[in-house]
């Protein structure tokens, strides 16, 4: 009796070092990353740019494929999650968590064709030795506790972190030849990728501030994929011998994407901010001339064209000092959509002073042209010219009418 029991102990005993030397051997395995063979193979992923506007600049990858060991892992640093708590207002202050998620290429092929986006491959020509301190390090990366970093869109992105990890593999034997433009500006190459998003380019303008105008160098300018893609496609590869070879061993595509009708400019015109702030000038002219003729001056268009400008510009101003974008500081936007509008509009226009009015609108009209000016010459006069226009024009009249009086008036009200 007491032996079966005794037996019957040592065999629980036993059963749980097993049990806690398989969890011991899972823990151990997943925290270091698999040698490779001879046969795997890393390859830098490029995908084209989508129709929504978070993929609009494209997306970068790393590929790690071993057959023998059935390996198949693509290595995503563009991750976020939409329902993590206050995501709009994390995402607005810049402090969304971003981090690196791993899948098969299968998974990534099937979700890349949905979306009818091009993904291009480039087989990397590295050593077994860079494979494997590479691999290594992207498995380190991956890791619960270390995958989360900070996402900034000119510095630190899904496309910045793949280099940067091959970079860190490869030492000083990897070089790039700097065959990107180095004369455009952060901004420049922004809009380049926004041409068939008028109203994200217009907002995104707008939102980014003097750091977006700094001239990018070839390595800054690989903050958007298709130059880290031209880069790693002319780099050089120092080899243990000291020979110069080619870092791109082989490209291909590995899904071309299908091409469809593009809808009518037109049609894409009619309800593009160009167009709809075109009608809108167009109504606010009628409006004025109507004033004009009856020689009646309200004031209530301008409480709702610079009420609303003083709402957004107070979102600029939010943008400059409570979020770590990085480049919505600086922002001359707010000339334009001068926050002050909203509530000074409303208390100006309730005063009746001639000469309170046409201080206001005088100041009004020096922020309007002095941010024109600013965004002529650098270039990124999208969308927003008929509306800047818009409150020009508004601007001009009331200040051009105030000028003319010398006493209080009783104006009319809405």
């Amino acid at each position: 009796m007491k032996l079966s029991l005794l037996f019957r102990a040592n065999k629980k005993g036993l059963a749980r070092a097993v049990f806690l030397l398989h969890c011991l051997v899972i823990s151990v395995c997943s925290s270091v990353a698999q040698t490779l063979s001879p046969q795997a193979k890393i390859s830098l992923i490029t995908i084209a740019p989508g129709d929504e506007v978070y993929t609009s600049f494209g997306h970068t990858a790393l590929w790690v494929s071993d057959p023998m060991y059935g390996i198949d892992k693509v290595y995503n640093y563009g991750t976020f999650a939409s329902y993590t708590d206050n995501y709009y207002i994390k995402f607005l202050q810049g402090t969304l968590p971003y981090y690196v998620s791993v899948y098969p290429m299968p998974n990534q092929l099937y979700a890349s064709q949905l979306e009818n986006r091009s993904v291009k491959e480039q087989i990397l020509n590295l050593s077994d030795a860079q494979k494997q301190r590479l691999y290594t390090m992207l498995e380190t990366n991956a890791r619960p506790e270390n995958r989360e970093y900070r996402y900034r869109f000119y510095y630190d992105n899904c496309a910045t972190r793949p280099r940067d990890m091959l970079v860190k593999a490869c030492g000083d034997s990897l070089r790039f030849v700097n065959v990107v433009d180095s004369t455009k500006s952060y901004r420049d190459w922004m809009n380049e990728y926004l041409t068939t998003q008028p109203w994200a380019r217009m907002g995104m303008n707008l939102g980014i501030g003097y750091p977006a105008d700094r001239t990018a160098s070839s390595w800054e300018a690989m903050y958007l994929p298709d130059n880290v893609f031209e880069e790693v496609q002319r780099a050089q590869l120092k080899t243990p011998q000291g020979q110069d070879t080619p870092l791109v061993a082989n490209s291909l595509f590995l899904f071309r994407a299908v091409t469809i009708e593009e809808t009518s400019a037109f049609l894409l015109y009619l309800v593009s901010p160009d167009f709809v702030f075109a009608v809108l000038l167009v109504v606010v002219f009628l409006i004025t001339r109507r004033q004009q003729k009856r020689r009646t001056r309200g004031f209530w268009l301008d409480r709702w064209l610079f009420g609303f400008s003083g709402v957004w510009g107070w979102l600029l101003i939010f943008l400059w000092f409570f979020t770590d974008h990085g480049v919505t500081t600086w922002n001359p936007a707010v000339l334009f959509l001068m926050p002050l509008h909203m509530p000074l509009i409303f208390w100006v226009t309730r005063q009746a002073s001639p000469k309170a009015v046409r201080t206001y609108f005088l100041l009004t009209i020096v922020g309007l042209v002095a941010f024109f000016l600013y965004a002529f010459y650098q270039d990124y006069l999208y969308g927003f010219n008929f509306f800047l226009l818009t409150l020009l024009y508004r601007a001009f009249y009331q200040y051009r009418f105030a000028s003319t009086q010398t006493e209080k008036l009783t104006y009319a009200r809405s």
